[in-house]
């Protein structure tokens, strides 16, 4: 079955997929994307990656060009025509097509392109033996709560971990930790679940919220605050947690062990619940 997309307005084959070199999100970067999970072919929490959408729109001001409704309906008709029964929606909307010039152009369409991945799932030797990781230098913008399509520095920090052999980059700003490259942090002390809060300085994930939704549903100890790089670092343990990630025990950091070098108690009970949710509430089909 050939991998069918969407791009202003049409479903084709994704080989058949064309823009113009003068659209401003291959020439700037000028656009916004959201990824959005499908379980057993029902996007999970579309409501609030629109809403998220919609904030990224707003924050390089650009008018959304579909009504939460149509992209809705075209998400739908999207997972119908791929293969697989979990997926991965890609959605970006850039600022369209103009002669180069770095002010905004007026009175031109916004192109709008969709496509479908299989929604892969962490191999049970990470869940079990947990990840490595290493720690940067957080350089990127004060808009990381935009999910613009210019990720050059998450790719660069990205690749930092890959030349070292490792799953993730861990990141602190100021001192304080924001997220990873493509994750969102949590980190356990003492028995106590520890966020970052949201804010400019990091994007606000679904995972990020099912994990505290489900950590006070269970009553877990949490505390949503800043963490420092020492906390951080002296933690007994740390999870990255993602639409494909799910939730992953980060078992070393910067080549030494977290806590005792394996996936703590808490992550456990949380992985388990996380399934649970999964099985319970991702895979039902809205009535």
């Amino acid at each position: 079955m050939t991998d069918t997309v969407y791009l202003n307005g049409e479903f084709l084959p994704l080989e058949e997929a064309r823009i113009p070199v003068l659209d401003r999100g291959f020439i700037f970067g000028d656009g916004v994307y959201e990824v959005i999970p499908a379980y057993s072919r029902t996007p999970f929490r579309m409501a609030e990656h629109l809403r998220r959408l919609q904030h990224s729109l707003d924050g390089i001001r650009l008018a959304n060009p579909l009504s939460d409704a149509d992209w809705t309906k075209l998400m739908n008709e999207l997972i119908a025509k791929n293969e697989g029964e979990d997926q991965s929606i890609y959605l970006q909307v850039t600022r369209g097509v103009a002669k180069r010039d770095h002010a905004f152009p007026k009175d031109i369409k916004q192109t709008v392109f969709m496509m479908s991945s299989p929604l892969t799932t962490p191999p049970q030797a990470q869940v079990d033996n947990g990840v490595s990781a290493i720690t940067a230098s957080d350089f990127r913008w004060l808009k990381c709560d935009v999910k613009s399509v210019s990720l050059l520095g998450n790719c660069l920090l990205r690749q930092l971990a890959v030349d070292a052999g490792a799953v993730e980059t861990i990141l602190f700003r100021d001192g304080k930790l924001t997220e990873a490259s493509a994750s969102n942090v949590f980190v356990v002390k003492n028995g106590v679940l520890l966020a970052p809060p949201k804010n400019n300085l990091v994007l606000p994930g679904i995972t990020y919220d099912v994990v505290l939704e489900i950590a006070h549903a269970r009553e877990f100890e949490v505390e949503v605050r800043e963490i420092s790089e020492a906390e951080t670092r002296a933690a007994d343990e740390i999870w990255v947690t993602s639409s494909t990630k799910e939730v992953l025990a980060v078992t070393t950091l910067d080549g030494k062990p977290v806590g005792d070098g394996a996936p703590g108690m808490l992550f456990k009970r949380m992985h388990a619940l996380y399934q649970d949710f999964k099985r319970d509430v991702m895979r039902r089909k809205p009535a």
